[in-house]
């Protein structure tokens, strides 16, 4: 089977056969999440995860050798940097917050402003980035076939030991996808274990419905995956518009993508711009109902909450972390 893939990151009827000879059972999922759809046109496989865990990793997709995936989203800092903004390549800092990967295989659009369809298209997206890792598809394709070591990886995941931007993507996302996070205090509470939460947790979750946060941060990963306007930033000279950059549309206009609850006590700094350090920042930052501006979100107005109130809904989002991506850490070495 040799030159498997076609053009625009679509599979070859060669590669989807391969794909279904060796597709495994996925590990299985956490208590509280539900099962992860694998796309049809890069279902879970082992020999893919293990090709894009190393691929994550590997600093030789940038451009000089010196940033990797895991640079932006490492496993120290729960998939993110604990940065305000990313550094890319040669030094540059971006303008956002690298969000967690945790949970992103419940999300189909991708980066804060979704401009990404899916997960195999993001994982392209920052080796193309001139400020994060300053190359080129066709030249980090050149760079892993030039490396002896990854060409038994690509043949167990893929049929053949060819590296094509779109197999990169797939294995990555692969990868992604079993970085999950559940099990957590609040999923025990919620099964029956009714002392698995604190009593401030529990009191946490009661404010944390009153003050209508569940009308974002929804469902099992705690995000609607959906964009809104909650005034960060927007009142500075030149803001970052969010998704209104992508789409154009007024209703998007300052909006950004709802991040993921789920491990948010090891994700700061807060925001998309990462302006706000500690949880305690972002509870009083609701609490007085955001930043005016023209397309602030109905939800988004002041609360009142009292101090105790607020500390409760601290330790209920502290409640949200769990396991499931703990155990991941970077290959002790890579193909040569």
């Amino acid at each position: 089977m040799k030159k498997a893939l076609v053009t625009a990151g679509v599979l070859s009827p060669a590669v989807l056969l391969f794909a279904a000879a060796t597709v495994a059972k996925a590990p299985k999922e956490p208590l509280g999440l539900l099962p992860i759809t694998w796309p049809k046109d890069n279902p879970y496989s082992a020999e893919k995860v293990e090709l894009g865990k190393v691929l994550y990793f590997d600093k030789r997709l940038s451009a000089d050798g010196t940033v990797s995936c895991a640079t932006c989203h490492d496993p120290k800092f729960a998939f993110t940097d604990g940065a305000p903004t990313s550094t890319g390549i040669n030094g540059q800092k971006g303008g956002r917050s690298a969000p967690t990967v945790i949970n992103r295989a419940w999300s189909n659009a991708q980066f804060w402003d979704g401009r990404a369809a899916s997960l195999e298209a993001q994982a392209l997206g920052p080796v193309q980035n001139p400020i994060e890792m300053g190359n080129s598809l066709n030249n980090m394709v050149k760079t892993l076939n030039g490396i002896a070591g990854y060409k038994p990886l690509f043949t167990k995941a893929f049929g053949d030991g060819e590296a094509t931007a779109a197999r990169v993507a797939m294995a990555i996302a692969t990868f992604e996808r079993t970085v999950v996070s559940g099990n957590a205090p609040y999923d025990k509470w919620k099964a029956g274990q009714a002392t698995a939460m604190s009593p401030a947790a529990i009191r946490g979750y009661k404010v944390f419905q009153k003050a209508e946060c569940d009308a974002c941060h929804e469902g099992q990963s705690f995000t609607s995956n959906m964009y809104t306007n909650i005034g960060v930033g927007l009142d500075k000279p030149n803001p970052d518009l969010g998704r209104y950059v992508v789409t154009k549309n007024d209703a998007d206009w300052g909006a950004f993508k709802t991040p993921t609850l789920r491990e948010i006590e090891h994700t700061g700094p807060y925001m998309h711009d990462g302006s706000m350090k500690t949880l305690e920042e972002v509870v009083d930052y609701y609490d007085k109902g955001g930043t005016p501006n023209k397309n602030l979100d109905t939800h988004i107005k002041k609360r009142n909450l009292s101090a105790g109130e607020k500390s409760d809904l601290v330790a209920f989002m502290k409640a949200l972390s769990g396991t499931g991506w703990r155990g991941i850490a970077a290959p002790t070495s890579f193909p040569q």
